[in-house]
């Protein structure tokens, strides 16, 4: 199936958004990026379909706020960090959605709560109790208290079991890049999109795939787990560029290339 064919068919669908995606050219929260795409998200709702949004920004949010600790390293300063940076990037997202009479929820996850069934079955109850009323759940790893025994640490893979626990039908991967290459395209003018992935262990031998970026915690590879997890699940996932003008539309009206791993 093709990306317009995958959105138009799925009703429940989880947008996941990485810190370069959300940051603007200064660093700091793109607050009018939020405000296009909730534009069209609330459109989607108003359409029929249901979303969850995965949102990563808030360290990115909590430097924007107290850039004085941008240089320390401490992971106590960098939780904190974050802690004050949630704040800020709840408070973005609530602001995007109010013009479009929208209102919004935090849920804060670790690993741990994955690993335990009472806690899955109240964060699925939750998730759906929610959707079900409208509003739209926006989901975020709780840093200010993840340590790495507990710690998912990227939202890619936060995506994925998202989209797992809430029984999604499509996942789409937002990110700083048109979707999987055969090598980096910042560094390489002959890499090629590759639109449709069947078998992602195939692939693998066949890509290139880079360091993380500036800002988030993942690369190519955490996409890639991403959406072989989705995939077992009968889940299909879109990697495509969440930085292109009004991209939820052009990806709905197949204006916009990405990359899709089929389930």
């Amino acid at each position: 199936m093709t990306i317009q064919e995958l959105i138009a068919s799925a009703r429940k669908i989880v947008f996941k958004f990485g810190s370069n995606t959300l940051a603007g050219n200064e660093g700091k929260i793109n607050a009018a990026f939020l405000e296009e795409f909730a534009g069209q998200a609330a459109e989607l709702c108003t359409g029929g379909k249901q979303i969850v949004i995965v949102s990563s920004g808030a360290q990115v949010a909590g430097l924007s706020t107290l850039d004085k600790w941008a240089r320390k390293k401490d992971l106590h300063y960098r939780q904190a960090l974050c802690a004050v940076g949630q704040v800020q990037l709840m408070e973005a997202w609530q602001r995007a959605f109010e013009p479009h009479s929208r209102h919004i929820a935090q849920i804060l996850l670790t690993q741990d709560d994955f690993g335990d069934s009472i806690r899955t079955l109240n964060m699925r109850n939750t998730l759906f109790t929610l959707v079900d009323e409208g509003i739209i759940p926006i989901i975020n790893e709780n840093d200010t208290v993840s340590v790495e025994e507990i710690k998912i640490g990227d939202n890619d893979t936060l995506a994925a079991q998202s989209a797992i626990l809430w029984s999604a039908d499509l996942l789409v991967l937002f990110s700083d890049i048109d979707g999987l290459y055969t090598k980096n395209p910042k560094e390489f003018p002959d890499a090629e999109l590759v639109e449709a992935v069947s078998n992602i262990d195939s692939i693998r031998a066949n890509v290139s795939i880079g360091a993380v970026s500036n800002f988030g915690t993942g690369g190519i590879a955490t996409k890639l787990t991403a959406a072989q997890r989705a995939s077992s699940y009968g889940i299909p996932t879109i990697l495509a560029h969440g930085g292109k003008p009004r991209c939820l539309e052009a990806l709905a009206a197949g204006r916009q290339k990405g990359t899709v791993f089929l389930a």
